[in-house]
């Protein structure tokens, strides 16, 4: 991709800024309950096989099964004195705030339960009551990010907590941190049971973040601004779906006159990538184009990966900003990415 105000460096050559549009292909899905089916599809089998965090193969989810989770968690619109309450499922996803509770009928010992917010969001999950046997092997654990086929998001590189750190066990703190804060809009948490009739309830709130930071978009089509205010950090968005990305504008704090000492834009301390791939993992995607200068767009690819992300790096020295549309690539589009491409695993252009 190249524009007059830009130069995006791309995997086997440059790519032309071209026209834009938001419209979608009649074979494109449409409307954003379809879009949250589809994000909720993924999530739930890609737990499968996830080595030593979870084994869900006894948990087969049916499309009637999706809908019906689907269907719980549909945005409500509720007086702000009422607290919106329902069950928590051995598998779950949780997109909306309220009190959740979990009461085992029989020995539960591979769960795991999603929450996800707005990208201005970051997720609290508060301890209201907690009946577990710890001595007997039971445990609740929050994680402070996603943890799909074992990758972690955001990656260990991009996180400002150690690994172990992120891992929050009720049976190591109790009630020394009855609140977890997570750091961005996404956090999940493991849990097993031993003995039926043991559970606990939680309370999941959304707080406001100044400065959003490793971001899992909920719907594959949207807008956003990114800003990393002098602050020495790598920060994602992440879209789990195959999409088209429109770089609208890109400011990144330092002169343009770098020496490339390493390959791609490393060596300028403030950049922009683009990702691809199939996991969450960042560290472990394939880089599709890089931007080290600053630039009005429009600059725009087409990648049909599973996960697509926006990643900028910042040296801490600058204010950097980068503005971006997405949108969900349809069915005619996808076939003809394929058809031309030559990468094994996802599809660009």
């Amino acid at each position: 991709m190249r524009s007059d105000a830009a130069r995006l460096r791309i995997k086997g050559g440059e790519l032309a800024a071209r026209p834009y549009s938001r419209l979608l292909g009649s074979g494109a899905m449409s409307g954003t309950f379809r879009a949250h089916v589809g994000f909720l599809f993924l999530c739930l089998t890609s737990l499968r096989g996830q080595g030593r965090y979870l084994d869900v193969q006894e948990n087969e989810i049916t499309p009637e099964g999706l809908l019906s989770l689907l269907n719980s968690e549909l945005k409500r619109e509720l007086p702000d004195d009422v607290v919106y309450r329902r069950p928590l499922r051995c598998l779950d996803m949780i997109s909306v705030e309220g009190q959740f509770t979990f009461s085992a009928d029989r020995p539960q010992l591979n769960c795991a339960a999603f929450f996800i917010g707005e990208p201005t969001d970051v997720i609290s999950v508060e301890y209201n009551a907690v009946d577990i046997d710890c001595r007997g092997g039971d445990f609740v654990k929050v994680f402070d990010g996603w943890v799909m086929k074992g990758e972690k998001f955001p990656s260990s590189q991009d996180h400002q907590l150690p690994l172990f750190e992120r891992y929050v066990d009720y049976c190591d703190s109790g009630s020394v941190r009855r609140t977890i804060h997570a750091s961005q809009n996404v956090a999940m948490i493991f849990f097993r049971l031993h003995q039926p009739g043991s559970g606990f309830t939680i309370t999941v709130r959304k707080l406001r973040n100044p400065f959003p930071c490793n971001i899992i978009s909920q719907t594959p089509e949207g807008s956003f601004t990114m800003v990393i205010p002098q602050q020495h950090k790598n920060c994602s968005f992440s879209i789990i779906y195959p999409v088209e990305i429109q770089i609208g504008e890109l400011s990144l704090g330092h002169i343009n006159d770098f020496k490339r000492s390493l390959p791609g834009c490393a060596g300028s301390g403030d950049f922009v990538e683009l990702l691809g791939g199939n996991g969450v993992d960042t560290s472990k995607m394939y880089p599709v184009a890089d931007l080290c200068y600053s630039f009005n767009g429009p600059a725009q690819m087409k990648i049909g990966c599973d996960n697509t992300v926006v990643r900028m790096v910042s040296s801490g020295k600058f204010i950097n900003r980068v503005t971006f549309q997405y949108r969900l690539l349809n069915r005619q589009e996808l076939q003809k990415l394929k058809g031309n491409s030559v990468e094994d695993f996802c599809f660009i252009e």
